[in-house]
């Protein structure tokens, strides 16, 4: 009787050792970034894009299917958008003129996708839609731009930060003054 004890004790204690263990192993793990997935601060278009998709998809009352076609057509248009503002910055009318033929791309692909009444009343609320993302890419705009000058992003891989090199003291002594000196 007291082997059988011994022994469902031991097993008790192997069991409890592993378990622990498997657990110690799962908390110091450190899972490796994904250096593939985006984040909000390195694709605001992203932000920019899933932000106008939203507001449509309440607006035009689109089903699942019809929500994921549009986050992709939108996520599209709003990068081409973004390519333009950035390429023509000090020219508004020019960006207006090829952001207007970039929204009627756009009109074309959901008129594919979306039914007839959907696609009027899209159609009758462009101007808002496109306001809508206008205001919101002005507002990130000067966001991301404070944002980046209060929180500076490492400017190398390994996180290290650029910053003002340390000074050497000004009054150190010359010479050997270590134990050997006389």
């Amino acid at each position: 009787m007291t082997t059988k004890s011994a022994f469902a004790s031991l097993l008790l204690a192997l069991m409890a050792g592993t378990a622990s263990a498997q657990q110690a192993s799962r908390a110091t793990t450190v899972e490796p970034q994904d250096k593939t997935q985006s984040s909000p601060r390195l694709n605001p278009v992203q932000v920019r894009a899933d932000r106008l998709s939203n507001q449509m998809v309440r607006d035009l009352r689109l089903n699942n299917y019809q929500a994921a076609k549009l986050r992709a057509v939108n996520a599209d248009k709003i990068a081409k958008m973004a390519a333009i503002e950035r390429k023509n910055a000090g020219n508004p009318s020019l960006i207006d003129a090829e952001c207007n033929g970039v929204c009627k791309e756009r009109d074309k692909e959901l008129q594919a996708f979306l039914s007839n009444d959907q696609y009027s009343s899209y159609f009758g609320s462009r101007a808002t839609y496109y306001k809508y993302d206008k205001d919101y890419a002005a507002q990130s705009a000067s966001i991301l731009l404070t944002n980046s000058v209060q929180n500076p992003a490492p400017a190398r891989a390994n996180d290290a930060t650029i910053a003002p090199a340390s000074t050497k003291p000004a009054n150190r002594p010359a010479g050997n003054l270590g134990r050997n000196a006389r």
